[in-house]
This record gives structure tokens, sequence and C-alpha cells, in this order.
């Protein structure tokens, strides 16, 4: 008896993610967004905000208020990777990510690059490393003399 092995998928910049996990995984890595809501192909809302909380609760909704979001992939059918222009800077190519349900799209455009985000955050681990070491060395005496020792 054979047994069917099933390879999960690779998409690589440009795809169609069912997978709700995988979804989620991929909204998590965004921080500042520009969002579009599009209905049959029209514009009906748009904004910058931040993602807040990606999360998958069939009983929650998606929350876009006050430059917030709060994304629940049940909310949606699917995940489109892809490409779109900006209209502040034509012939630009940015990636986009459009949450679908139905005819009606909810379109995130990054506006923050990871590779950037993760050297900031590394530098920043570091300067609060050296600065604790900094405030430890004069908060805390120095216990080896014990000439400041009085018994």
């Amino acid at each position: 008896m054979s047994q069917k092995t099933t390879t999960a998928l690779c998409i690589i910049d440009v795809g169609i993610v069912l997978n709700k996990r995988d979804m989620a995984r991929l909204l998590e890595d965004l921080s500042r967004v520009r969002y579009q809501e599009l209905c049959g192909g029209n514009l009906r809302k748009k904004g910058d905000g931040y993602i807040m909380e990606v999360y998958d609760d069939p009983s929650c909704s998606t929350l876009v208020a006050n430059q917030t979001l709060y994304l629940n992939v049940s909310s949606f059918e699917y995940l489109e990777l892809g490409q779109c222009s900006s209209p502040e800077e034509p012939g630009l190519e940015r990636p986009c990510f459009d949450l679908v349900q139905g005819d009606r799209i909810l379109r995130l455009i990054p506006l923050t690059n990871p590779l950037e985000e993760q050297e900031r955050s590394r530098k920043n681990s570091h300067l609060g490393s050296a600065i604790e070491d900094v405030l430890l060395d004069v908060a805390l005496p120095d216990w080896d003399d014990e000439d400041d020792l009085d018994l």
C-alpha cells in the first residue's frame, strides 16, 4: 500500500495563500501600512495605519479605525500576494497584500522595510545593553573593596 506524501507550497512574492496560519504569518511581519478598501474594483476608503494585532477567530471582526488595524484572517477567503504601483511614485512597484472576501478587497501596502526594521531593532538592542552596563557600573558600588565595609 503506497502512502501519498503532500508537499507544502512554496510561494515567492506572487501567489494566493489559502491557509489561515500562513496568512497570519505573513501579516504579522507588517507594521506600518497604507490600506485601501476596494469594492467591485472601486476605491471606497484609504489611509495609513499601524497593524496592532493579527488573529484567527471566527467570532471576531477585522477592525480598521483611528489609524490602527486589527486583522482577523477569518474575515477573508484568501490573501493574494502581488505587486502594485504607487500613485506617489509612478513606475515603482511595491509589494501588496490583498485580503479578499467576495468582491471586497482590503489591500495592504507596507510602508516599512523589514530589513531596515530588523537592523534598527538590532542596533537598539545593542544600545540598550550598553546603557544598562553603564548604569550598573554607576549604580552598584565596587564590593571587592573591603576597606569600604564597616563591620
